[in-house]
C-alpha cells in the first residue's frame, strides 16, 4: 500500500503512468507487462494442476514409525482404535485370535544359548514364545527389531528379549513378510515362531563385544493390540496417584513396581511353605462377623438384607482361629484380608493382609523364637543377605539386620529411662491415679495424644514416641500393661503386666503376639473394661464376645498366637515406603471421569446388543 504521508509525484510523470487493473496503481508500461507477463505464467501452472489426473488416495494415517513421534497420546489412541476397528471388520485380519501355543520357557534362554557367538544360530529347534513390544526399530523395509518383554510368573518378573525378522526368514507359503508387520505397533503382545541365534553387527566385532542373543523370527501374530501410546521420555508414567489409578499400566511400564508385587508372592509363599513344613494347617474363617473383636480397630458396618442385620467386616480372624484351637486343632494359620476403618497414609491401608497362627501348649518365648526364624530365614531366602536397606519417606537411608537374635526391650522400664519418671506399680497402671500420673508425663515430654485420654492410649503414645523410634532393627517390645492387651494372658511373675510382644523394624510395627488368655473368668472382666473403654469414647475397643466366652468355657489349652502384617513386612523387604507400592491394587478415593476422554467403543460408536429381556428374579 502507498504511504498517504509520502510527496504526490509530479503532474508530467503521472501522464506516463498505465492502471494496474488488478491492483488499482498506476505504473509504469514496463512494471505493467512484466506483471501481465507473471500473471500468466502462474495462470497457465494452476491450470496444469486442475487438469492432472487424481492421485489414489493414501491408506489413513495408522501412528506408524516416524509419524507416532508427532502425535500426542489423544490422537494417537484416535487413529489406532480406529484402525483396529477395521481390521475387526475382516475375520483374516482379527487382531484378536483366541490361542497362540506358547511352548518354550523363555526364563532358560540366557543360560541355553548365552555360549552361541555372533552370527551363530540353532535353527533346528523351534521357539514358540509370546511378549509385549516395548520397542520397535526398523532398518529398511526388509528388517524390523523388536524388543519385547515376557510375562512374571514364579520363576523370574519376565524376560527381556530381542526379536530380529527379516523378509528372507518368512516360510514359502506362509504370510508374507508386510502383512505381519504392517499391522503391529508398540504395546502391542505378539507371539513369536522363530530359532535362537546372536546377532552379527559389524561395529561390535570390531570393538571384540559379541551381537545380541536374540530370536529370529519365521513368523510373527498379533495377539492382542494395545490401543494407547505406552509412555516414553516425551509422555513419562511417573506421577504416584496416577500410577496408583492405572496400576495396570504401572506394572506393565515400571519393572520397579512388577518386581515389589512378585516379591511379595514369593514372601507369601514361603510362609504357607514354612508353617506347612511345621505341621500347621491353613484354614479359613468369616469375613463378616455379628460382633467385632480380636484387635483393637474400629470396624467397617455391613448389612444383611435378608435377616434385617447388621454386620462387621472382620478386624481380625483371632477368636475364631481360637475357637479351632479348642475344637482340637493344635496347629492353625490363616493368611488373609483384615478391613479396619481407619485413615489411609504411607503404612496404612482399609483392607490389608495378615498371617495369624495359633499353636496349642506354647508361650509367647516359644512364638518370638519362632517369628525369629521365620521372618530371618524369609528375609535371606528373598534377598541373598540378612543385611537390607530401607528408604523412608524422607529420604534417610536405614541399615537394618534381620539377623536373629533380635533386641528384646521391656516397655514400661524403658519408658521411665526415657521420661525420667518413675511409673506406678504394674497392677495400679489401669487406676485414675495413673490417669493423671500419664497425662502430666505427656505434657511434661510434649507428647500430644488424641482423646479420649485412657492409660492404654497415652501409654501407646509414649511407646511410639519413645520406643518405637528406636526400633530400626528388629526388636521385641515385650510386657504390656494388661488394660492394653484384652486377649494377652497375665504374666505369670509380674502382676498387672501381659505376656505379649510386638515386633518393630524401620520403627514400624510387623508383628504382635502373647501367650493366649485362656481363662474365662478373666476373659470376661477384660472384655468388660474395653466395654467400658467404648463408653468412654473409644471407638476402637472391643465389645463383650459371648459365642468366644463360652468357647473358652470349654477349655482352649495353653496357647500362644501371633499376627503378622503381609503389607508391612512387603515394604521392608522391597525397599517401599508407601503401602500403594506393595497392594496390587491399594484404596484410592473417587476420581470423576474426565468427559473428553473417550473409551475405544465410543470413538468407533460400537451399537449395543439388543436386549434379551430374561426376567430377573
Amino acid at each position: 500500500m502507498a504511504d498517504s504521508s509520502a510527496p504526490a509525484p509530479p503532474s508530467e510523470e503521472l501522464n506516463n503512468l498505465h492502471l494496474d487493473e488488478v491492483t488499482g496503481e498506476r505504473v509504469s508500461k514496463t512494471e505493467l507487462k512484466k506483471r501481465q507477463k507473471q500473471r500468466q505464467k502462474e495462470a497457465s501452472k494452476a491450470a496444469k494442476v486442475a487438469a492432472a489426473p487424481e492421485k489414489p488416495s493414501s491408506k489413513p494415517k495408522t501412528a506408524s514409525g516416524e509419524e507416532e513421534q508427532d502425535l500426542n497420546p489423544n490422537q494417537y489412541h484416535e487413529i489406532r482404535t480406529r484402525h483396529i476397528n477395521e481390521l475387526l471388520k475382516n475375520p483374516e485380519t482379527n487382531p484378536y485370535p483366541h490361542k497362540f501355543q506358547v511352548t518354550y520357557d523363555d526364563s532358560k534362554f540366557e543360560a541355553e544359548f548365552g555360549h552361541l557367538k555372533s552370527g551363530e544360530t540353532v535353527e533346528n529347534q523351534e521357539l514358540k514364545i509370546a511378549g509385549r513390544i516395548y520397542n520397535k526399530r526398523s532398518s529398511g523395509s526388509k528388517l524390523i527389531f523388536y524388543d519385547i518383554r515376557t510375562s512374571a510368573d514364579t520363576v523370574s518378573i519376565g524376560t527381556h528379549m530381542q526379536i530380529v525378522c527379516q523378509a528372507q526368514l518368512v516360510k514359502d507359503g506362509g504370510v508374507s513378510f508386510e502383512k505381519q508387520h504392517e499391522n503391529i505397533r508398540r504395546g502391542d503382545v505378539i507371539g513369536i515362531v522363530g530359532y535362537a541365534g546372536r546377532t552379527n553387527p559389524k561395529n561390535k566385532l570390531a570393538e571384540g563385544k559379541e551381537g545380541q542373543l536374540s530370536i529370529f523370527a519365521t513368523e510373527v501374530t498379533l495377539l492382542s493390540p494395545c490401543l494407547h501410546m505406552l509412555p516414553s521420555v516425551r509422555f513419562p508414567f511417573a506421577d504416584s496417584e496416577q500410577r496408583a489409578r492405572m496400576r495396570y499400566l504401572d506394572l506393565l511400564w515400571n519393572d520397579k513396581s512388577r518386581e515389589a508385587l512378585w516379591q511379595r508372592s514369593r514372601m507369601v509363599r514361603f510362609i504357607r511353605d514354612f508353617f506347612h513344613e511345621r505341621r500347621f494347617i491353613e484354614v479359613e474363617t468369616p469375613m463378616m462377623h455379628a460382633i467385632a473383636g480380636g484387635a483393637t480397630a474400629l470396624p467397617f458396618i455391613t448389612h444383611h438384607n435378608d435377616l434385617d442385620m447388621d454386620m462387621f467386616m472382620r478386624v481380625a480372624p483371632e477368636l475364631f482361629l481360637k475357637k479351632m484351637i479348642v475344637g482340637q486343632f493344635g496347629k492353625v494359620f490363616e493368611l488373609g484380608k483384615n478391613f479396619r476403618n481407619e485413615g489411609v497414609d504411607l503404612t496404612h491401608n482399609p483392607e490389608f493382609t495378615s498371617c495369624e497362627f495359633y499353636w496349642a501348649y506354647a508361650d509367647v518365648f516359644d512364638v518370638m523364637a519362632l517369628t525369629e526364624e521365620l521372618v530371618s530365614s524369609l528375609v535371606k531366602e528373598l534377598t541373598g543377605s540378612y543385611k537390607t536397606q530401607f528408604t523412608d519417606q524422607h529420604g534417610e537411608v536405614l541399615d537394618v539386620n534381620w539377623e536373629a537374635p533380635w533386641r528384646r526391650v521391656e516397655m514400661i522400664p524403658e519408658l521411665e529411662r526415657a521420661t525420667g519418671e518413675k511409673f506406678p506399680p504394674y497392677d495400679e497402671l489401669h487406676t485414675d491415679e495413673t490417669n493423671k500420673f500419664l497425662q502430666s508425663v505427656c505434657k511434661k515430654m510434649n507428647v500430644e495424644c488424641a482423646p479420649p485420654l485412657t492409660n492404654a492410649r497415652m501409654i501407646d503414645k509414649l511407646t511410639g514416641e519413645f520406643i518405637e523410634n528406636t526400633c530400626v532393627n528388629p526388636t521385641f517390645i515385650m510386657e504390656h500393661p494388661q488394660m492394653m492387651s484384652p486377649l494377652a494372658k497375665y504374666h505369670r511373675t509380674k502382676k498387672g503386666l501381659c505376656e505379649r510382644f510386638e515386633a518393630f523394624v524401620c520403627k514400624k510395627e510387623i508383628a504382635n503376639a502373647y501367650t493366649e488368655l485362656n481363662n474365662p473368668f478373666d476373659q470376661r472382666l477384660r472384655f468388660e473394661e474395653q466395654a467400658r473403654q467404648k463408653d468412654a469414647g473409644d471407638d476402637e475397643a472391643q465389645l463383650v464376645d459371648e459365642s468366644f466366652l463360652n468357647a473358652l468355657e470349654y477349655g482352649l489349652p495353653p496357647t500362644g498366637g501371633w499376627g503378622l502384617g503381609i503389607d508391612r513386612l512387603a515394604m521392608f523387604i522391597t525397599n517401599n515406603y508407601s503401602i500403594r507400592e506393595v497392594l496390587a491394587f491399594p484404596f484410592l478415593r473417587e476420581e470423576k471421569q474426565n468427559p473428553k476422554e473417550k473409551f475405544a467403543a465410543e470413538i468407533v460408536d460400537v451399537q449395543p446388543l439388543p436386549v434379551e429381556g430374561i426376567p430377573h428374579k
